[in-house]
């Protein structure tokens, strides 16, 4: 791939096919400009530049190049020397450093500047500078300082900028770095990447965005690198013509205004005029407030509100915070994954104006809120609700959508491809979209309000949260730091791009923006990046009380990046801002990859990284135990909980010894979870070995533990990324199996995340035996696939062949089951499904044991028996022990039960396991699966005098000791 540019024709290296992740849309190609302008004269002194008209350059996206810099020793042909200023591979890292990896020899090096974006080569000649600069090379390395930022050019060469020269203005000009050989001669010249130096010398902790007072409302934008900046003042949210336009002043980097307050209840937009890499050359960018609190539809224009007024607060609103749901301890929390529009937008029950958004959630009596009732009672503690802030991809204005005739698509075969095609041809233009597609963090999602403009968005948010908090939910918001929807001065989805353009976005070495997370990472090692984030999460705590943050991509955060969250967030108390912020939980996607991998490009917010935080991050290893290989690897690998050697499918899975030898290392795989995925925790091995959590190995030989106490793991069997549940074990289990044995692997699954130590986390639709017509992918895939039903008459299985775009070659697999009605669950199925998963919960909740709180208590307290050389394949026992009152030893935690034993049985048959570790305990099955409508679990067994417990097929029971008392 390539990229044109308007004045002439330039190649750049091909892209680096970027990472791929589900939810995540695909990068874009679009053109950039170059400049032939010729600018003026510019005064080093000044401390500030007129501005410019824009030109009519066009900018998209930019896909990191996968060239790497120029070595040492190399220089650049003359006949591209003319290209180089495309690139950006010198790095400007403090006032008097500049880093890059060449080296000036007899030569010298210099630094220029051109207020008007006018340099060029010409012949080996440097033009159309305004500043000239000579820059010293240092015989040193970079600054330890400059290193620990900096680790991906650690290596690079210093070159100082003298002492006493005027940096500032300089940063608001095109900038590039040039050497030259003893004759005078160019032979490498590059554009400057600047983050360092703005940090450096602009690092801001003051007001920005709108602030109110009772007289005026203030303006404060961080523009370092604007040669100036206007507020536009509109009436309307759309159209017309500003009633006033206002030009900021700077001060420090921070451009600055004061108005009435009758601003309020208006909206505005700024106007930068910066210079902008992309496109080489000085442009008008128009833009939001990075800092919006408000918007109009779409996120055009910024609306001035203050989140303080008593108009924006539902009744009872500032007494919400003594009304939560109790939470003792992060080790009692539940989680239960939702989409706003999947909850409510299929729901009869429903108002069809309220339907899909967040007033879906107001209701008392409606199905949706019925079923979240059931599972709140049972244990469920917070709802983790699928990104809400302004994204991209789904139009505010409801009357641009596109519908289907859901009448035609229920008529068409359950295997047919027609479903998807018809919604393929509408997917970018109805109002479906999961929401990783980032505009601004600050805002609610206008598509999910009654009335997209003014402060109709607010209000009803406020009313989401405080509704879920009356029946008993606190409530998580995804969030999605880690990149932005759009980039560069002309894209309407491009925010912080146009205010400060290079430094938001993380470059690669040279100059284009990395797409590891699929478009536009974010840099959250810069100083303003880092202050962003951690302001938007105290805004989203303080002004609309949310109770806990998913970070998507976490691992592409720095760590540093999460820990001043968490501790901005531990000193909000009620008494001052209205909230206890030592409740709220931090847990995200701790995954180790593309730029950011290995500490790349400082310490990450990686799984191992997480370590002695106390913030969660996922456990994949246990998913991936349960279910067979990975969501990347081949659709029938099977798994622990999918009949892996005990019900073989048509996968080459190698010898029944190598069937065993893996279904036996996911076993210690899933018990190193069921004990909070410690790295310290000690357990018996298949081989029986004694061993630490990090000395069990992955495929890859790296650890399976990673935590240092049990709210730093997250375990769960599905997410909204890859098949529902229901949907792999359908794909993954032989096509002889009734749908009974597949319902029964369902429940198995999530029992074992139930009964686990660590925060137990669920996908919304696992306990309703959920399908998505086996779509591994559903992020645009419309209400059809997505569909849900809380009557509990059907599971959305066999409504077509799922969209081709990411599943085409899995199509000769799905077809031939979608098209079985055999695998289709009926209702009772559901509900069967229902009441299992509620059991779960009311277990787990029934005795403190299930959530012990340190690492400490679990080490004591947890064993695993059939261990070892002669275990029975495919079972898991656990016990965890209480103390007793007065004796010493364990202290007592529970009241009631002094001893519980879970036997997990994945096999097709009836297991007897004798157990002499645990003969004479008077153990009896829990009381909960005596009175289940589950005939099967009722079967279950304890025999004291051989401690034998016999276990039906593809059953987890509970054994409990009732506590004695004289």
């Amino acid at each position: 791939m390539s990229f044109l540019f308007s004045s002439s024709l330039h190649l750049l290296p091909p892209s680096n096919p970027a990472t791929s992740f589900s939810h995540h849309l695909p990068p874009r190609i679009a053109a950039v400009s170059s400049s032939p302008a010729v600018g003026g004269v510019f005064s080093v002194a000044a401390t500030s530049l007129s501005h410019y008209p824009h030109g009519h350059s066009r900018c998209g996206p930019l896909y990191c190049s996968s060239s790497a810099s120029m070595s040492l020793e190399e220089s650049t042909p003359a006949s591209q020397l003319e290209d180089s200023l495309l690139y950006a591979r010198a790095f400007w890292v403090s006032r008097y450093v500049i880093a890059w990896n060449v080296e000036v020899g007899s030569g010298s090096c210099y630094l220029f500047g051109s207020k008007m974006a006018t340099l060029r080569v010409n012949d080996g000649v440097v033009e159309g500078y305004d500043v000239k600069i000579k820059l010293e090379k240092d015989r040193g390395p970079l600054p330890e300082n400059v290193i620990k930022k900096f680790p991906h050019i650690q290596n690079y060469c210093p070159f100082t900028v003298p002492l006493g020269s005027a940096v500032e203005p300089l940063l608001k000009c095109q900038l590039a770095v040039a050497t030259f050989n003893s004759y005078g001669q160019c032979n490498n010249i590059t554009c400057l990447q600047l983050p360092g130096v703005l940090d450096d010398l602009f690092s801001y902790e003051g007001p920005l965005g709108a602030v109110y007072s009772k007289e005026a409302v203030s303006l404060y934008l961080w523009a370092p690198t604007a040669q100036a900046v206007q507020a536009q003042i509109y009436k309307e949210p759309v159209g017309g013509r500003p009633f006033e336009v206002i030009q900021l002043e700077e001060l420090d980097g921070v451009w600055r205004t004061k108005g009435p307050k009758s601003w309020e209840g208006c909206y505005y937009e700024y106007e930068v005029t910066v210079y902008h890499p992309s496109t080489l050359k000085v442009e008008k960018c128009f833009s939001t407030d990075p800092y919006s609190r408000g918007v109009s539809s779409d996120g055009r224009r910024t609306l001035f509100v203050d989140l303080g007024s008593d108009d924006l607060k539902p009744e009872g609103w500032d007494k919400l915070a003594d009304e939560k749901p109790p939470l003792h301890s992060f080790s009692d929390i539940s989680i239960y994954e939702l989409h706003v529009r999947d909850f409510s937008i299929s729901d009869q029950s429903v108002h069809p104006d309220m339907r899909g958004g967040y007033m879906g959630f107001t209701l008392q009596d409606s199905d949706g809120i019925t079923h979240l009732k059931k599972l709140s009672n049972a244990g469920i503690s917070h709802v983790h609700l699928l990104p809400t802030f302004q994204f991209g991809g789904v139009d505010d204005d409801k009357s641009k959508w596109k519908s289907l005739d859901i009448e035609l698509l229920e008529k068409l075969p359950p295997d047919s491809a027609e479903q998807q095609s018809l919604i393929a041809d509408i997917q970018n233009s109805d109002g479906y979209n999961w929401g990783y597609n980032p505009i601004l963090w600050g805002v609610p999602k206008g598509s999910y309000a009654s009335d997209p403009n003014g402060p109709c968005r607010l209000i009803e948010f406020r009313k989401m949260v405080q509704a879920l908090n009356q029946i008993g939910l606190r409530v998580v918001l995804d969030v999605v730091y880690n990149h932005l929807h759009g980039c560069g001065p002309f894209d309407p989805s491009s925010v912080l791009d146009k205010i400060v353009p290079g430094y938001y976005l993380r470059r690669n070495i040279d100059g284009f923006i990395e797409n590891s997370t699929c478009v536009n990472n974010t840099a959250s090692e810069h100083f303003m990046v880092e202050r962003m984030i951690v302001d938007d999460i105290l805004h989203w705590v303080v002004d609309y009380k949310v109770d806990g943050f998913r970070f998507d991509l976490m691992g592409h955060l720095m760590t540093s990046t999460m820990l001043k969250a968490k501790n901005a967030l531990q000193i909000l108390t009620q008494e001052k801002n209205g909230v206890d912020g030592s409740s709220i939980y931090l847990y995200g996607e701790g995954w180790d990859f593309g730029e950011v991998a290995k500490n790349g490009r400082g310490v990450n917010a990686s799984q191992f990284n997480l370590f002695g935080t106390g913030i969660g991050s996922f456990n994949d290893r246990v998913r991936d135990a349960m279910l067979g290989g990975s969501p990347f690897g081949h659709p029938l690998q099977q798994g622990f909980v999918t009949g892996l050697l005990l019900e073989p499918n048509d996968h080459d899975h190698g010898t029944d010894k190598d069937a065993e030898f893996t279904l036996a290392v996911s076993k210690d795989h899933i018990q190193v979870a069921m004990a909070a995925n410690l790295k310290d925790y000690v357990l018996a091995n298949f081989e029986g070995k004694e061993v630490k959590g990090s000395e069990v190995r992955t495929y890859d030989g790296s650890s399976v533990a990673y935590a240092s106490c049990p709210t730093e793991t997250v375990n769960y069997v599905s997410a909204h990324d890859n098949e529902t549940l229901f949907d792999v074990v359908s794909l993954k289990t032989p096509r002889n199996i009734t749908v009974n044995d597949r319902c029964r692997m369902n429940h198995l699954a999530t029992s074992i995340i139930a009964l686990s130590q660590g925060i137990p986390f669920f996908h919304c639709g696992d306990e309703l035996l959920r399908s998505k017509s086996m779509d591994r992918d559903s992020y645009n895939s419309g209400d059809w696939f997505n569909r849900l039903d809380f009557t509990y008459m059907t599971n959305n299985w066999g409504v077509g062949l799922p969209p081709k775009e990411k599943n085409e070659y899995n199509w000769p697999l799905i077809k031939p089951r979608l098209a079985d009605p055999s695998f289709k669950p009926s209702k009772s199925h559901i509900l069967a499904a229902v009441e299992n998963f509620t059991n779960l919960l009311q277990i787990r909740y029934s005795s403190p044991l299930f959530r012990l709180k340190t690492a400490n208590a679990i080490q004591k307290r947890v064993r695993f028996h059939n261990t070892g050389t002669s275990l029975i394949p495919g079972v898991i026992v656990m016990s965890i022990e209480d103390g007793q009152e007065g004796i010493p030893g364990l202290t007592q935690l529970d009241p009631i039960y002094s001893y519980i034993v879970v036997v997990v049985n994945a096999r097709p048959s009836e297991i007897s396991f004798p157990c002499p570790a645990l003969r004479a305990r008077t153990l009896q099955l829990h009381p909960i699966q005596l009175m289940s409508t589950d005939p099967m679990v009722k079967n279950s067994a304890y025999e004291p005098s051989t401690g034998c417990f016999m276990v039906p097929s593809r059953t987890t029971s509970v054994f409990v000791e009732l506590r004695k008392h004289e």
